[in-house]
């Protein structure tokens, strides 16, 4: 004999109950399911938050740099020329020059030497030579020690052509001796008689170079002719980058990497004024001669 069927009212319940305990296997699935879900969510922001840092970080630490400067040193400025060049350009000044005052030799420096050559009734004839030297360093505000170098050579000259007193001044570019290089000649009457002034600037590199040179005839002596003085201060400008790239030669250069502004954070910052205390006192004599005159 069969089992008799389940009353009708037994059975609803029977598959609601069915339904319920199938819905609540269900539900484990799904949170473990859920669960996987956000761990690898934040698995992932955590991640991302990481790499951000590590970028974040890595972008603090990193610092500017600049190209180094080319030379690190300068020469002595009283042993630029030689004996020779002396020679010829001041034939009467004693054996050694006159050292200019300097804060530091390594970025700044001058020498001058005058000669006069004494004649009696006939006359003397005189002549004034000055080498100034002024170095730059690479800068990371400010920029490499070439540029601020060249900035400082477009203000000498232009200060060469702005003298007080300064007859037919004129400026010409002299090829062969360094990286840029500008003659500047003009005449001063002073007391003592007709002066004429040659100042050649030229840069080699980080490193400027000033020959400061004026003749006069004096006591009825005659004038010296503008072309043999520029003659002599072109041959003199010459010796004078050639001493600088002999003092660098050999490891004296510069290295890469950032720059750091000493120590010629000082030079950089008088380049930006008039010339430098020391170099440009001796370099410029004809203003002080103009002013006298």
């Amino acid at each position: 004999m069969g089992v008799p069927p389940a009353p009708v009212g037994q059975r609803g319940r029977a598959g609601r109950l069915s339904r319920v305990l199938l819905g609540a296997a269900a539900v484990p699935v799904m949170l473990v399911a859920a669960g996987c879900s956000s761990d690898s969510g934040s698995d992932d922001a955590g991640s991302k938050e990481s790499a951000a840092g590590a970028g974040a970080s890595a972008s603090v630490s990193a610092s500017p740099t600049v190209q180094a400067a080319t030379y690190a040193s300068l020469p002595d400025p009283c042993d630029t020329l030689s004996k020779g060049t002396l020679g010829d350009l001041v034939p009467k000044a004693p054996k050694s020059g006159k050292q200019g005052k300097s804060d530091d030799v390594a970025t700044r420096g001058s020498c001058s030497w005058s000669s006069l050559d004494n004649n009696g009734v006939k006359g003397s004839q005189f002549r004034w030579l000055n080498v100034s030297l002024l170095r730059f360093d690479s800068d990371v505000t400010r920029g490499e020690g070439d540029k601020l170098a060249q900035e400082y050579f477009d203000k000498q000259v232009q200060d060469a052509q702005s003298v007080d007193g300064a007859k037919n001044a004129k400026a010409a570019p002299v090829t062969g001796t360094g990286e840029a290089a500008t003659l500047v000649t003009y005449d001063l009457k002073k007391k003592e008689g007709s002066f004429k002034q040659q100042t050649l600037v030229t840069r080699v590199e980080n490193v400027v170079v000033t020959v400061d040179y004026n003749g006069a005839g004096l006591a009825g002596e005659k004038t010296p002719s503008a072309d043999s003085l520029a003659k002599l201060v072109k041959k003199a400008a010459k010796e004078a980058v050639a001493a600088v790239t002999k003092a660098n030669a050999g490891g004296g250069t510069g290295t890469g990497g950032a720059a750091s502004p000493s120590p010629s954070e000082s030079a950089s910052k008088s380049a930006s004024k008039s010339p430098s205390t020391s170099t440009s006192k001796s370099a410029s004599p004809s203003k002080s001669a103009a002013k006298k005159s």
